[in-house]
Parts: C-alpha cells; sequence; structure tokens
C-alpha cells in the first residue's frame, strides 16, 4: 500500500479524491486544503484526516503527494515535498512563471524524486491509440495535426481570477497533446485570441476563443482551436494527417444510440464537461504514477513535459500581442 496526501479540494481535487479512494494500492491518508468545508466533504467520503501541510510532509510513512490545489501554490509544494522525498503527482501547470517552474524542477531533480505532470489526456484511451497507431506508421509520416478543443460553458469570474488565463490553465493541454502527436518540437508558433463569450475574460485581458499554428523544423504543421463555450457539450476531437492517411478520435457520447427518420439522423451529444470525458483518462493516470513509484521509473508525462508546454503558453502570449510567429526557446 501507498501512503497518500492529497493538496486541494475543488473540482479537480475531488476527482482524484474519488479515484485514491477506490485504489487498491492506496491508502488515502491527508487532506489538505485552506478552506474547512471543501476538506471535510472529501474527509467525510474517504476517511482521510484533515491536517496542514507540515503536518502531512513530516510524516516518515508517507510516500506520495498529489497537488490539485491552487495553481500558484503548486511550486511551493512540489519543492517541499520534494525536499521530504515524496514522489509528486502534480497538476499543471507547475507555475505560471517559467523562472519559478525551472527552480522547482531543479529541487526534484536535486531530490530525485519521481515527478509526474497532469497532463490525462496522455492517458485517454481514444488518444492512446491514436498515439499508438501513429507509432505503427498506419498513416505514414504525420503531416497535419489538427485539436479542437471547447468548454461547453465560460467560467465564472471568481474563477478565472484566481487562474492563470485561457493559454496556461486550457491551451496548455492542447499543446502538450500538439508535442506528443508531432513527433517534433515545434519551432514557432502563432497565435490569436479574441473575446466573443464573455466579457470576464476581457476583464481580467484575457481570451476566450482563440486559435493556434505551430510548425516543426522540419515544416510539420499542427492547428488547435479553442473557445469556452459549445452549446452542444464538451468538444474534444483530434485528427491526424499523414503522408498515407488520416487518423481522427471524435467526441465521446453517452450511448451509440442512433434514430434516423424523416426529418433527421442524430445521436447523443457529447459527455458535458472532462469530469465525464475524461474519467477514464484520470484513472489510468493514477494507475500510471503508482506503478512508477513501484518500479521506481520516471513517468512518461514528467517534469519536462510540463515545462515545455508552459514556454509554448508563453510564446502563445506574445504571438497574440504582437500578431506575429513567435520563435520557440526551450
Amino acid at each position: 500500500m501507498i501512503d497518500f496526501c492529497l493538496f486541494g479540494a475543488g473540482l479537480i481535487g475531488s476527482v482524484h479524491a474519488a479515484n485514491l479512494g477506490r485504489h487498491p494500492m492506496v491508502r488515502f491518508r491527508y487532506i489538505v486544503d485552506p478552506r474547512p468545508e471543501a476538506a471535510q466533504r472529501i474527509a467525510a467520503l474517504t476517511g482521510a484526516e484533515i491536517v496542514d501541510a507540515q503536518t502531512a510532509l513530516d510524516d516518515p510513512e508517507l510516500q506520495a503527494v498529489m497537488i490539485a490545489s491552487a495553481t500558484k501554490t503548486h511550486a511551493d509544494i512540489a519543492t517541499a515535498a520534494a525536499q521530504k522525498g515524496k514522489a509528486i503527482f502534480c497538476e499543471k501547470p507547475i507555475d505560471l512563471d517559467i523562472g519559478r517552474t525551472d527552480a522547482c524542477l531543479a529541487a526534484v531533480a536535486k531530490a530525485g524524486v519521481i515527478f509526474q505532470i497532469g497532463f490525462n489526456r496522455r492517458f485517454d484511451p481514444s488518444f492512446r491509440s491514436l498515439k499508438r497507431r501513429l507509432a505503427d506508421k498506419e498513416i505514414g509520416a504525420v503531416e497535419q495535426v489538427i485539436i479542437t478543443s471547447r468548454d461547453p460553458e465560460p467560467e465564472s469570474e471568481e474563477a478565472l481570477a484566481g487562474g492563470g488565463g485561457v493559454f496556461r490553465e486550457m491551451t496548455i493541454h492542447d499543446f502538450d497533446m500538439a508535442r506528443n502527436l508531432l513527433g517534433e518540437e515545434p519551432v514557432e508558433l502563432f497565435a490569436t485570441g479574441s473575446s466573443l463569450v464573455s466579457p470576464a475574460y476581457a476583464r481580467l485581458g484575457d481570451y476566450d476563443t482563440a486559435m493556434f499554428v505551430m510548425r516543426t523544423a522540419s515544416g510539420r504543421q499542427c492547428h488547435i482551436n479553442n473557445s469556452v463555450r459549445a452549446s452542444y457539450g464538451y468538444d474534444q476531437r483530434i485528427e491526424v494527417h499523414g503522408s498515407e492517411g488520416m487518423l481522427r478520435a471524435g467526441n465521446r457520447v453517452p450511448t451509440s444510440v442512433e434514430i434516423s427518420n424523416g426529418s433527421a439522423i442524430s445521436t447523443d451529444k457529447p459527455l458535458y464537461f472532462f469530469v465525464e470525458r475524461y474519467a477514464e483518462s484520470y484513472a489510468a493516470e493514477l494507475d500510471h504514477f503508482i506503478g512508477c513509484i513501484q518500479t521506481g521509473q520516471q513517468p512518461d508525462v514528467g517534469a519536462e513535459d510540463g515545462r515545455k508546454a508552459m514556454i509554448l503558453c508563453e510564446a502563445a502570449l506574445a504571438s497574440a500581442k504582437s500578431g506575429r510567429f513567435e520563435p520557440i526557446r526551450y
């Protein structure tokens, strides 16, 4: 059994708490959150003890931490956990500042602990199958990657104010997936953003609608489109075009039932939000993390993946302001 502490009792923390609570190899020991009501909700469901961060990290029996707290706390918690020799699972982004990100990852490297970043989409069954079939050269050499990622509705202004903006909190997943599927690092990026959905984004100097184009050194291309509004549900699609064909992973729907009549042929709308859409991937990424703790191997999705995705975010922000392609400097 592996003793875990969860930092963060918000929405994503609740997703992780449910998976920790039912995993046969996990003893869910502690929950840390400054909001007593949120922590108590998870404690009541899982039996985890509510403690402060220092109490949890000082426990020599604690082997692993899962960081799902506010973005601004990630780097400090990860650094403290590394210094105590704990295995670390950290939700993205590691930090909103590249300098603080690098300092955190230096501490992780010095401690030699296992570190996994929460790019859960790498573990989605459909996307993993697509990646595997790319590796098997089913469509030859990759030429273009097209990623569609649209949330069903905008976040509240309160939630937006506590985050790092759409590029760092939403598109970062798509940047990671682009790197994973292109097979080469992007070397330049163009971004354009608009405020078409909610005035809250504009008030915060952010975008609610965006498009991105990236190129690799050999000329492979990726196009990403984001929106915080999709009236039909959570829109998550990937298409990869290659020299010998095309692979596509579509949206997940509640059932496969289809009706055909004189008016139309219709199916269910896509699953509504990330909690449902990516339920399997969250469970699978935890399985992978636990396997790494047991074997001592570093995770497939690690510190460098988190850092490089953040660099793409920063280049995208610069491009959206400048209106030019920005070079990527890793």
